[in-house]
């Protein structure tokens, strides 16, 4: 499997700053990540790039997080002056909010950087269907909060 570093690039960088909640720090760590990435042949042996470059985001991610905690991040906005659509908008990532840090993960990666499921599997260490499982159950909790 041949990756598109340019389509790979901004998701890896969504990646990151869902990591990180930091621009500077997300471009930087998606930088060095598509360095090592192209530095490293063995990737290619192994024939899951894809799973390299989440795998490579992801630890540079968590040694940059041990270097210096992140604080917290503002309240959300109040949403009463908002639209429909943005008001439905804020709830959701209320609802995400909530969620463990590692279903916020999932949810990141399988629905909007759209990491195919195989890889997804095989990057979290379970099978396809414990994979289409987990994706369920927290689809189904986000729902009731909703």
């Amino acid at each position: 499997m041949k990756v598109d570093i340019a389509e790979q690039y901004d998701k890896i960088y969504r990646y990151c700053y869902f990591k990180l909640h930091n621009a500077h720090l997300a471009e930087d760590i998606t930088q060095e990540t598509f360095l090592r990435f192209l530095e490293w042949d063995g990737y290619r042996e192994a024939g899951k790039p894809l799973a390299f470059l989440y795998t490579v985001a992801r630890n540079l991610c968590i040694d940059e997080y041990r270097k210096k905690p992140l604080e917290e991040l503002p309240d959300e906005l109040e949403a009463e002056d908002f639209s429909e659509q943005a008001l439905r908008r804020v709830c959701v990532q209320q609802t995400l909010a909530e969620l463990p840090k590692e279903e916020q993960e999932l949810m990141l990666l399988a629905y909007v950087n759209e990491v195919p499921k195989q890889i997804l599997a095989d990057m979290l260490g379970v099978s396809r269907y414990q994979l289409y499982r987990r994706l369920k159950e927290v689809r189904e909790k986000c729902e009731k909060k909703l």
